[in-house]
């Protein structure tokens, strides 16, 4: 089974991180004060995308897709990103309209996850030679929280990936391990809250379940599979 053919899965799993949901809740709106300088900001979405983040090209996407409230949304164009909107009330209830009114924007929110970190999660995975969905689980988590695989913390462990002539299971035992001490002990205590993520592909690869064939996978007390 190739990672590709396991996407539907690991997405479930990654929707349930996000919005306790296998299918993703697409108006799911919270704010957290986890921005620069421990600013607060929106995060929205099926798969949760953040204000200082990639919420901008969402809006930008649902725009060019012609969404139902895109005239809405345009004098927001310019401020997403730079101006403060998580006590914007008027902007807050249209991300959550479109989202509950609008099936284009839950076909933006689909092709918008794909482009902005699925894919670029598989092509990471692809280009440094890892084959194993357990392994694209991990990956594509990554991007999705961190918006990355972290240099800093590869440099933590000794492994190397496949393309490097290391073992796949091993580098995705050793970053797993090393993710998870990080946000276990991390300096801000809403991370430290995250440890569910990696706890679920500690159980996993202790299951040796790396084709993620042992179904339902427990994430965070949801049963996805």
């Amino acid at each position: 089974m190739t990672i590709l053919e396991k996407k539907d899965l690991i997405q479930k799993v990654i929707n349930v991180f996000e919005t306790g949901t296998p299918e993703g809740k697409y108006d799911m709106l919270v704010i957290y004060d986890d921005g620069v300088n421990d600013s607060y900001q929106i995060t929205f979405g099926r798969s949760q995308t953040t204000e200082q983040g990639n919420l901008g090209k969402l809006v930008d996407m649902y725009i060019e897709n012609g969404g139902a409230y895109a005239d809405d949304f345009v004098p927001y164009l310019e401020k997403i990103g730079i101006e403060p909107l998580a006590d914007d009330e008027k902007f807050k209830n249209l991300l959550l309209d479109a989202a509950r009114k609008d099936q284009i924007m839950r076909d933006t929110q689909d092709s918008f996850f794909d482009k902005h970190y699925w894919e670029p999660a598989v092509e990471w995975a692809q280009r440094n030679g890892f084959k194993l969905p357990l392994s694209m689980l991990v990956i594509y988590d990554s991007y999705i929280h961190s918006g990355r695989i972290p240099m800093f913390l590869r440099k933590r462990f000794m492994e190397y990936p496949p393309s490097g002539g290391g073992d796949e299971k091993k580098w995705t035992g050793s970053y797993v391990e090393t993710r998870h001490q990080w946000l276990k002990y991390h300096e801000k205590k809403i991370l430290r809250k995250t440890i569910y993520r990696t706890q679920t592909f500690l159980n996993e690869i202790q299951k040796n379940n790396w084709e993620l064939n042992d179904l339902p996978i427990n994430a965070n007390g949801v049963n996805v599979g």
